[in-house]
């Protein structure tokens, strides 16, 4: 059990460290110096590394190693589709059987956005916009709906969040969101699906701007 526990906090610790880019996209993971700066053996290391390969965050190749995974614009156009499908189909279930408490935490989490977009707070926009969308998946009830979503959107955030920084995204996002929270307040559940498919796309095409800027720039 104690073994079991030790892969799981690495695979966590790693996890994190990948999401805050301090393991960057491509970085191959150098297996002896996390070991020893852990103080543990490479058994749950490589324990640890088999479940984030599983959620699509390293990939291991063999006689190489093990590497941060590199999201291609064909996986984007990939994902970004049916994650639309999915979080749209959850906003719609969401919506059917919202609840008045329901309403007021994603309320909450709503003025959490403005008062981040207010102050161009990128980041913690970022993390109020991942808890806006958990709350919409935890409010469907579709448990296997949530899981699927939840493993595309950690492969999405080694990218996500330079979506952000492309000027307007910001306040167009918020839009977006308030859209979605006033479709599923008036019990629109066919709107609050557009809405939300709508949004998820104009991720993508935000993102996709973002990389055409960082391209123009080097």
């Amino acid at each position: 059990m104690a073994q079991t526990a030790l892969y799981q906090e690495v695979a966590e610790r790693l996890r994190q460290r990948i999401f805050a880019h301090e393991l960057l996209p491509g970085a191959r993971i150098d297996e002896q110096a996390l070991a020893l700066d852990y103080g543990i053996s490479r058994t749950p290391l490589r324990e640890a590394l088999k479940v984030l390969a599983s959620e699509g965050l390293v990939t291991l190749r063999p006689r190489r190693g093990c590497f941060v995974t590199e999201v291609s614009e064909q996986d984007l156009d990939d994902i970004f589709p049916l994650m639309a499908m999915l979080e749209g189909r959850c906003a719609l279930e969401a919506t059917t059987r919202a609840q008045p408490e329901d309403l007021a935490r994603l309320d909450a989490l709503h003025g959490q956005l403005e008062q981040f977009a207010e102050s161009n707070e990128i980041a913690r926009f970022f993390e109020a916009n991942q808890a806006f969308h958990y709350q919409i998946q935890e409010m469907s009830g579709n448990r296997r709906l949530r899981q699927v979503i939840q493993d595309l959107r950690k492969v999405l955030k080694l990218t996500r969040l330079f979506s952000l920084s492309i000027d307007g995204r910001l306040q167009q996002s918020l839009v977006e969101h308030a859209a979605i929270l006033a479709a599923i307040k008036a019990g629109d559940a066919a709107g609050a699906q557009a809405a939300m498919h709508d949004h998820i796309l104009a991720g993508r095409q935000a993102l996709a701007r973002s990389h055409v800027a960082q391209e123009l720039a080097t």
